[in-house]
């Protein structure tokens, strides 16, 4: 295996600026993430089976019919599960093993243990194997609150329990916490990729929101949505949603409001834009809202009412990240941010969640936009340190010169660990200016 200190490199030096939207080949893309695989299968999963006491974790999925869980396991060279897929992870007395009950093994970090030319019943394989671990708990993923937790099917269930001997029936119980803990922990090595992906980002939002992309007048909302996704795939990306691109400005409209009917098809100078916009690359994923604005005829800044309009956003950012205490559930994170951020003036509303191996990621949960007084379930979940959020909220800002209120739209990547919280690669301070002169020689 060559040096992943080279790849890191490598994926450091092709990922700064627009220069740095030179993204790693096929091959070396498979390299990184046989070794974060690795670290986190033979490091992570062990320490956190030890802290949910888990003695054994069964992930049991088929082929086009997928237990969200396996994407984070897939060998880089499988697309999905093959067959019938059955994993198993066991920790006893801290001897940690891992084992396919399948055809084939499953990659080159979990080998098969399953011979069928011995025992052609693959339930039974896996009844036998379990058996022979004698764990006192058996983990499965179902779960009332994440669909990320709840991957086994009726029929799979309904298999495996038939299947186990009586005894060990009872020892059943749900892998919820396992699962959200292995979705929302981030290692240091997936750090360092996750930084390069915000910058990537970054920049391609940069390019969108340019004279390059849009010409005022002409270019429509929806051109530049297309852009995106061309240029994603332009790449060698892929987005996990659609990217949203609409304006704010002074005339005729009322509040931006989600339900879509303020955007507008034809960009104009003098206009607010704003996007929403991620990309998937090396298992994980970004999520990002940038604003900016397209300069009139003679101008050479944004409106001071726009730029301190972004910066109450940054504000309200600011009372929202200084909460981030672990331990602290997300709905009293949400309820303290509001009532802090309503006390300092501002007209906020905080819908954020986990980032990483899923855009809407499994953790802890901070309100959602038509939930503004808690989550059930996922806003109970207590924050963790090594997880990264999308820190996603607006607020509202009367602007006199427009005679209306607009609505400041903000998402950045962040992490909170051990030393608190920090954006993974900054955030938007200053409006992205759309039709501004640079390096002009007369």
């Amino acid at each position: 295996m060559k040096n992943l200190v080279f790849f890191f490199t490598i994926f450091f030096i092709s990922s700064i600026g627009l220069k740095g939207q030179n993204i790693l080949t096929l091959n070396d893309q498979a390299e990184v993430l046989y070794s974060i695989q690795k670290d986190r299968i033979e490091n992570l999963l062990p320490r956190l089976m030890k802290k949910h006491n888990i003695d054994l974790w069964v992930i049991i999925t088929r082929e086009y019919n997928e237990d969200p869980v396996i994407k984070t396991l897939l060998p880089p060279t499988w697309l999905n599960a093959r067959r019938r897929t059955i994993l198993v992870f066991a920790l006893n007395n801290n001897l940690f093993t891992s084992a396919a009950i399948t055809r084939y093994p499953f990659g080159k970090l979990i080998p098969s243990v399953w011979n069928k030319e011995k025992e052609p019943n693959q339930w039974k394989a896996l009844s036998d194997y379990i058996v022979s671990k004698n764990p006192n708990n058996i983990a499965i993923n179902f779960s009332d609150n994440y669909a990320i937790a709840d991957g086994i099917t009726k029929t799979d269930y309904d298999f495996f329990v038939n299947a186990l001997p009586k005894k060990y029936k009872p020892k059943i119980i749900s892998s919820e916490n396992l699962v959200v803990s292995w979705i929302e922990t981030r290692t240091k090595k997936e750090m360092i990729i996750f930084s390069q992906l915000v910058e990537i980002t970054h920049s391609i939002i940069r390019e969108a929101f340019s004279t390059i992309v849009i010409t005022p007048g002409i270019t429509t909302t929806e051109d530049v949505v297309w852009w995106f996704r061309e240029k994603v795939r332009s790449l060698g990306l892929s987005t996990w949603f659609h990217p949203t691109v609409d304006v704010q400005r002074n005339e005729f409209s009322d509040l931006y409001s989600f339900d879509g009917q303020s955007k507008y098809d034809v960009i104009l100078p003098g206009d607010l834009l704003h996007c929403d916009f991620g990309i998937s690359y090396l298992g994980l994923n970004t999520d990002c809202q940038e604003l900016g604005y397209v300069l009139k005829r003679g101008e050479t800044k944004a409106p001071l009412e726009l730029e301190q309009a972004l910066r109450e956003g940054n504000a309200v950012q600011d009372v929202l990240t200084n909460n981030f205490i672990e331990g602290e559930t997300g709905n009293s994170i949400l309820i303290k941010s509001l009532k802090q951020a309503k006390n300092l003036g501002y007209k906020p509303q905080i819908y954020t969640h986990p980032l990483g191996a899923y855009g809407h990621s499994a953790g802890t949960t901070i309100g959602m936009w038509d939930s503004q007084g808690g989550v059930k379930g996922s806003g109970d979940h207590p924050l963790q340190t090594e997880t990264v959020y999308a820190i996603e909220l607006n607020t509202r800002v009367y602007i006199k010169e427009w005679k209306k209120e607009i609505r400041i739209m903000l998402e950045e990547a962040g992490y909170f660990g051990s030393k608190g919280f920090k954006y993974v690669n900054g955030r938007q301070k200053e409006l992205i200016l759309i039709g501004e002169k640079k390096n002009i020689v007369k």
